[in-house]
């Protein structure tokens, strides 16, 4: 599967716009990234609640997982993990 970072988020990636992530569950899968990019790991998983940072959204093939199973909702080979930060304006 494969997990697409927004701009801001790239340089803790060296740069990549994408990169491939492993695990069964969204949960997983961002725990696995403490293993293989750990600054990036640091920006969106909250080790100490064992949740995701927040200001993010993340969509698996265009759906919200908060609409879903949340952090528990189940990924597969093919599937599309995106991250997109909250943007708060007035």
């Amino acid at each position: 599967m494969t997990l697409y970072l927004p701009t801001p988020l790239r340089r803790f990636a060296d740069g990549a716009r994408e990169i491939p992530a492993a695990g069964s569950t969204i949960r997983e899968v961002f725990v696995n990234l403490h293993h293989t990019h750990p600054a990036l790991a640091e920006q969106l998983w909250d080790r100490e609640t064992d949740s995701l940072k927040k200001y993010l959204n993340i969509f698996v093939n265009n759906k919200n997982i908060r609409r879903l199973q949340g952090a528990d909702t189940p990924v597969r080979e093919g599937d599309i993990i995106a991250v997109i930060p909250v943007i708060a304006g007035g």
